[in-house]
Order: structure tokens, then C-alpha cells, then sequence
């Protein structure tokens, strides 16, 4: 509720047709005890690939982007996660050769808002440079179809958000801001 200027209280507008329209509402939720400590133990027992991975992009070092290690999301730790473009990136091991439950989970934080980047762990450690100009691509936004090429080498895989049918209707043009004027950070393909 929100109070007038006569004192009246008056009902929030409806995020549908308001402010925040298109927008998802999310209540929190705590995450559970046993989550938070396996993304714990898993910052602990990292491999080499995702050692690398993290010193490239802890600390804003990645074009100023900041991004998260073992971030739970609902039933699963995303390996690194970039709240401002929600792109998440997995390593995958050996033990990702079942790809079922990694179509699984990624269509689970699709679902969620999150588009999902996958690198093989010895292309992470062979192709560095590769692996960096991808992640750079797809977080300026040049890169934005599904791909499955079965890794950097060969083709990229990548899933992108799965909009919602309320985020079609009103979605806000992504390269002006109120009243038609250019962000500025968005020319310089630099995060806001």
C-alpha cells in the first residue's frame, strides 16, 4: 500500500502494468544449510580449470565485470555467476558425460533467467585466450543464438535466457534509457 498526498492509501500498481513490468517477482527463499555448505566445500576442492578460470575473473578483472564463485540457484551451485548480464559459466569434467542432467539443470536456470556458458576443463586450461574472448562475447551480447557444437574447439555451447511471454510485451529498448537518451556505458560495451 502506498499513501497519497492527502493521506489516502491506495493498492501498488500492478507490476503488469507499472513500473517492473515484465519483470520476474521473486520471494526470497532461503537456501538450504546443506547447499550453502557444498558450494563451500566446492570453493575449497576447486580443479585446476576452475582455479584459472576464478583468478580471471575475481576482482572485477574481466573487462569490470564482477562475478561470483559456487552460487547456489535453487537445487543447484552454479560454478560462476555474473548477476548484472545473468550468465552463468560451467566447467565440465569427465563427469559431465552424461549430458541429460546438464540439459537438465540448464534448462532448470534458464527457466530461472540465467543464460549458461560451457567449457570443457582442458579446453579452459589449453585454449585461455579463446575461452576469455568467448566469455567477453557473449557478455557484450554478440553472441545471443543457442549453440551445441560440443565445446570452444569445435563450437560453443551456449544456452541464452528463455524470455518470458511478459518480458515480449513490454520489454524496454536495451540501448536507450528514459526519454530516448543513450546509456553511455553501453556504446563502450562496459557493464553499468
Amino acid at each position: 500500500m502506498i499513501e497519497d498526498g492527502e493521506g489516502a492509501v491506495k493498492p501498488r500498481p500492478s507490476p503488469e502494468s507499472g513500473e517492473g513490468a515484465g519483470r520476474r517477482m521473486r520471494e526470497p527463499r532461503a537456501t538450504p544449510a546443506a547447499l550453502l555448505q557444498n558450494a563451500r566445500d566446492l570453493r575449497h576442492a576447486a580443479t585446476d580449470a576452475e582455479t584459472w578460470m576464478w583468478s580471471e575473473l575475481r576482482g572485477r578483472r574481466l573487462n569490470g565485470f564482477r562475478f561470483v564463485r559456487q552460487l547456489p540457484i535453487g537445487p543447484y551451485i552454479a560454478d560462476f555467476a555474473c548477476r548484472a548480464r545473468h550468465l552463468i559459466i560451467e566447467l565440465d569434467g569427465s563427469q559431465h558425460a552424461d549430458r541429460r542432467s546438464d540439459e537438465t539443470r540448464t534448462v532448470y536456470l534458464q527457466s530461472h533467467g540465467w543464460a549458461v556458458l560451457r567449457f570443457w576443463n582442458e579446453e579452459v586450461l589449453r585454449e585461455r585466450g579463446a575461452v576469455c574472448e568467448t566469455i567477453l562475447a557473449v557478455l557484450g551480447g554478440r553472441v545471443t543464438e543457442p549453440c551445441d557444437g560440443g565445446g570452444l574447439i569445435h563450437g560453443l555451447r551456449f544456452a541464452p535466457v528463455i524470455p518470458s511471454p511478459a518480458s515480449l510485451r513490454s520489454a524496454p529498448s536495451p540501448d536507450s534509457g528514459e526519454g530516448g537518451a543513450p546509456y553511455p556505458d553501453m556504446a563502450l560495451g562496459r557493464p553499468a
